[in-house]
């Protein structure tokens, strides 16, 4: 690693690390979402010093241009009232406790692992192909939808149902608001739904 990689490296890392913690920090929702940017940002630029282009575009094009901006729009269009989801927070602070108990558990194993055996990481390591022959996204893809397919669909029903949980605490049923009754719509009958009156010529209703 020469001395401009590094001082990129830990450029992009302080900043990161920066971004991440005001996005835990942030008292307002939109201010958290611009860090959140940010820390992509920043985690893009430690993917291209690693050399994994597509994961840095990927970062960029999917979370940024549409995950993050579409959370942003969403709380700035639907004026999502945060007090009141924060009112059940100590309800859920054991469970919340449990789950993160568990991850740092799964981080401090992984760490000693890698600290104890140096080469159990390389175990699992696959071949860098010739990138005159076969390009980085090529190979990503090859290992990706073959050795990885089933952990790749399970990571996508995560994100289907976070998707669906996402839209169910957003939505309120505002009582001013005309909503559409798609039941009764299907249910119309021609004699519900019009009336057939008999008009004399010359005359009208």
């Amino acid at each position: 690693m020469t001395f401009l990689t590094a001082m990129f490296f830990y450029l992009f890392s302080g900043v990161a690390i920066g971004a991440a913690l005001m996005v835990i920090s942030s008292r307002n929702p939109v201010h958290s979402v611009l860090f959140l940017i940010l820390a992509f940002f920043n985690g893009a630029g430690l993917f291209m010093i690693a050399g994994a282009e597509f994961l840095a575009l990927i970062l960029i094009v999917v979370y940024v241009g549409a995950v993050a901006v579409l959370f942003l729009f969403v709380v700035m269009m639907l004026d999502v009232d945060f007090v009141e989801l924060r009112q059940g927070f100590l309800q859920y602070l054991p469970v919340g406790s449990v789950v993160g108990l568990v991850l740092l558990g799964e981080l401090l194993i992984v760490l000693g692992a890698s600290i104890i055996s140096p080469e159990i990481a390389g175990t699992a390591l696959q071949p860098i192909p010739d990138p005159a022959i076969r390009s980085n996204t090529a190979a990503l893809g090859d290992v990706l939808y073959t050795h990885y397919i089933f952990y790749f669909q399970l990571a996508g029903l995560i994100l289907l149902v976070a998707m669906i949980g996402a839209i169910v605490l957003t939505l309120h049923h505002r009582p001013k608001v005309q909503r559409q009754n798609i039941s009764d719509q299907v249910a119309r009958t021609k004699e519900t739904s019009i009336e057939v009156k008999q008009v004399e010529s010359g005359r009208g209703i």
